[in-house]
């Protein structure tokens, strides 16, 4: 298992679960082979009925097909930078590292859970917390009984780390 430090270089690696790449293909293969030749048709469609300057469906697929082109691309460059890290396979698991799973109390012993995964994956309300993000930085390396400072805008907030979980071995 790759050990992940986090360092200085501007250009970190575009780390990410088997779990984030799966739903990164599939978003790709939807657009790719579902949405887009759909929208096309109903273009080609929409310009076969004359002008085009006040065709509503021409405008409008037009615009949503850049739409679609861009995620599209977005999506191809995340898939041939993103560097895929089991967390199953982390052979370190009593330390906090990507992917791991984290029960954390502050100060006044209010709870909270995250998960360490990649940018493209990262989503705050569901927990899952880019493991680039201040908080996730500061708990890389933590054992369970640590206690790690962090500098948020609101202030420093110190956590300390009550259980690290990391998922099965499939």
């Amino acid at each position: 298992m790759v050990d992940i430090e986090v360092e200085d270089d501007k250009r970190l690696p575009r780390f990410i679960t088997p779990a984030g790449i799966h739903r990164i293909r599939a978003e790709y293969e939807q657009l790719f082979g579902g949405e887009r030749p759909r929208l096309v048709e109903t273009i080609s469609w929409a310009a076969g009925n004359g002008d085009r300057s006040e065709n509503g469906d021409y405008i409008y697929g037009r615009k949503r097909l850049r739409e679609i082109d861009r995620r599209i691309s977005y999506l191809a460059r995340v898939m041939k930078h993103a560097k895929i890290i089991d967390p199953a396979a982390q052979i370190d698991r009593d330390r906090v590292r990507f992917g791991a799973t984290v029960d954390l109390a502050d100060e006044d012993d209010a709870r909270r859970t995250m998960t360490l995964v990649g940018e493209d994956e990262a989503d705050a309300t569901a927990g899952m917390i880019n493991w680039t993000a201040p908080i996730a930085r500061a708990l890389i390396g933590a054992k369970v009984g640590d206690e790690r400072t962090v500098r948020l805008p609101a202030g420093e907030k110190s956590y300390e780390v009550i259980a690290i979980r990391y998922p099965s071995a499939s």
